[in-house]
């Protein structure tokens, strides 16, 4: 069984009398243990894909089910509190907290079993994706561009969850940055067993997928 699915998803806007669709009748598969990207030029409506897949937004027809289950009869707001995190491209931190407090607020939040040391968790969670503890106690404002999004995906992992989905995690981060962000999420799905989701338009992250999607004219197909 799939992790998570889409069936026959749509998405549109209604401008007037003009519907502007956005998905038509998308149906896809995620596995556990694979790197996923989505392609597609500017509006195509990749943003838009990552949102309904996340709970952020309801779609207009189909379903998205998580291990079977219809997300919308698990309730949106629980599904996105125990099953998936997402990794902006703005970081989305908070910025008068240190590294380490902003991955401790994810971890109060979930419903997740997790250990009950939270501040070591973070601190190794920090260390294991590059922030050491000198770092990890610094405000995040302190830090550069490349070490805030490592903590924001710090703060993805400290909730135990199975889906990690990022939109255009790398925009912001030169060409050496990119590579070692691209390393991490690698890494989360094949040796950590997570379903990871990025939405990009570099090809050089796609070609380092398991799996690329290209939507385009609201339809969403392998890529080749």
């Amino acid at each position: 069984m799939a992790l998570l699915k889409t069936e026959k998803l749509e998405y549109f806007y209604q401008d007037g009398d003009r519907r502007r669709r956005i998905l038509k009748e998308t149906s896809v598969s995620f596995d556990k243990g694979k790197f996923y990207t989505i392609l597609g030029q500017s509006g195509s409506g990749k943003t838009t894909f990552l949102s309904l897949i996340a709970a952020l937004d309801e779609p207009k027809a189909g379903k998205i089910l998580f291990e079977g289950k219809d997300i919308k009869k698990i309730g949106y707001e629980q599904y996105r509190r125990d099953n998936i995190s997402i990794v902006f491209q703005s970081y989305n931190l908070v910025p008068y907290l240190t590294a380490m407090e902003n991955v401790l607020v994810a971890m109060s939040i979930t419903d997740n079993q997790l250990p009950d040391n939270h501040q070591e968790i973070a601190y190794n969670l920090l260390d294991y994706i590059g922030i050491d503890r000198t770092k990890a106690d610094r405000k995040v404002n302190q830090l550069s561009g490349g070490e805030q999004q490592r903590v924001a995906i710090a703060r993805a992992l400290s909730t135990n969850v199975d889906i990690i989905l990022a939109d255009e995690p790398t925009g912001n981060l030169d060409e050496e940055m990119e590579l070692e962000i691209v390393e991490i999420f690698k890494e989360l799905a094949r040796d950590h067993g997570k379903c990871v989701i990025v939405v990009t338009h570099s090809n050089d992250i796609a070609n380092q997928a398991d799996q690329t999607f290209y939507l385009k004219k609201g339809e969403l197909k392998a890529y080749e």
